[in-house]
């Protein structure tokens, strides 16, 4: 971690964290990290255009941008695409209205 990084670095850069517990070892912080449903807190740039397009969908269906990229990436990862998401979409539609 380097100043450049982390706007606290300066704040906690000269404190001592080699007797820290793991989370494991401390229930209350083990039952919390259980309750976030196995997801990591990470960091990443996103286009600016991109952003919008997910938080604009978010908000027309009010739902949260961060489960709809969430979502996107997971289905990009198993190797969905667009036009499967749309065969699906007709599919579900056909066979609710006969």
């Amino acid at each position: 971690m380097s100043n450049n990084s982390d706007p606290l670095f300066n704040r906690y850069a000269d404190m001592d964290f080699s007797d820290a517990k793991p989370v494991t070892e401390i229930p209350a912080l083990a039952q919390l990290q259980a309750a976030q449903g196995g997801k990591s807190r990470i960091t990443i740039r996103v286009d600016n255009d991109t952003l919008a397009i997910f938080k604009a969908r978010a908000e027309m269906s009010n739902g949260n941008y961060q489960t709809f990229m969430n979502e996107a990436l997971k289905q990009f990862a198993q190797g969905v695409t667009l036009s499967d998401v749309v065969r699906e979409t007709i599919r579900q539609e056909l066979h609710n209205h006969p």
